[in-house]
């Protein structure tokens, strides 16, 4: 007589999320080769069939069709009549003649992809400290190197855009004058709130080594009227008079007690009934999700001595510095709009 099999307790879930997040460590990565062998580029010619993908990248059959498997289930290519072709999304983040091109910040992944590794993941989680740049300080580094500071703020730039275009939208600015864009990089923010609103001006406020790549792209949109650099350190130069303060992926660079000193610095600063805007990709009060604000946070273990917070939080850090009327509002994609006003 066989043995009894002990009972053997049933999982009460599928294991799809744990495929989902392991799976996700090779995407990200295959997504970064087809970016780098211009797949995207090639498809947006015209329509092609495999053996014309194999032949132009100098790729076998199997690799081709894996990765352009991997990019028609991500909804950036379909396949149409055994023709691989570009869809909207892949047309507007993934071509260089697109105002909102990804590929900036997907170089920037590449040009550092000894960051994205198990053992360097490791090592910051355990050392609570940043890896990028063998574990160098990020904008102490970009001081020093003026080219690792224009190619970051290209690469952040490339992000921006798409939400820069969005956010001007739910909130009015209609009766403001000034925009500072502290932190303001490229200057994506500005030009999509000055695109919106034609009677607001900007000073974009940044480091000396950012400031000729601002400057760039304000020229590029045609706005140098309306538009001045202002190179300061936000930690130790006074801020501008201005009626509006905009920080946008500033505060999930720092720790909440650096947050809480440039919301002080932006309430000292700002005019009566001036606003404070913090463009940032939340967590929700609990921080319980969603998924998309705690990989950015994994991001930020890596990279600065940040992480991102959730609305509740941004919001007390307001309220404590003595700002009114808050409000958080989702603008675009994952990110959301924090704003306050100083009493009039």
């Amino acid at each position: 007589m066989s043995p009894a099999i002990p009972d053997i307790r049933k999982p009460r879930t599928d294991d799809r999320p744990i495929w989902d997040i392991t799976f996700s460590l090779v995407t990200g990565l295959a997504l970064l080769v087809a970016h780098e062998l211009r797949l995207f580029p090639f498809l947006a010619e015209k329509p092609r069939t495999l053996s014309e993908v194999c032949e132009a990248l100098k790729l076998q059959p199997r690799p081709a069709e894996v990765l352009l498997s991997l990019c028609t289930a991500g909804a950036l290519v379909e396949l149409v009549d055994g023709h691989y072709r570009l869809t909207p999304l892949s047309e507007d983040y993934l071509l260089e003649d697109s105002p909102t091109y990804f590929g900036r910040f997907l170089d920037l992944k590449i040009l550092n992809a000894s960051l994205y590794s198990y053992p360097t993941l490791k090592e910051a989680v355990l050392r609570d400290s940043p890896r990028v740049y063998e574990g160098a300080e990020l904008f102490r580094t970009h001081d020093d190197r003026e080219s690792l500071a224009a190619t970051f703020t290209r690469a952040m730039h490339s992000v921006s855009m798409a939400p820069a275009l969005a956010w001007p939208d739910h909130v009015d600015l209609s009766r403001h004058r000034l925009m500072l864009d502290i932190g303001g990089g490229s200057g994506a923010h500005t030009i999509g709130a000055l695109r919106r609103w034609p009677d607001l001006r900007a000073i974009v406020f940044e480091r000396p080594n950012v400031c000729s790549v601002s400057r760039e792209y304000i020229s590029m949109y045609g706005l140098d009227d309306r538009v001045q650099t202002h190179c300061a350190d936000m930690w130790t130069d006074r801020y501008p008079v201005a009626d509006v303060h905009f920080y946008s992926m500033i505060y999930h660079d720092w720790p909440p007690e650096k947050c809480r000193f440039l919301t002080g610095k932006s309430f000292e600063s700002l005019e009566p009934g001036g606003r404070i805007l913090i463009h940032e990709m939340l967590y929700n009060n609990e921080k319980t999700g969603p998924l998309s604000a705690a990989a950015f946070s994994i991001e930020m273990l890596l990279w600065t001595t940040g992480r991102q917070y959730s609305g509740e939080e941004l919001s007390d850090m307001l309220r404590e510095a003595g700002f009114i009327d808050i409000e958080v509002r989702p603008t675009f994609g994952y990110w959301s709009l924090v704003s306050g006003r100083k009493p009039s």
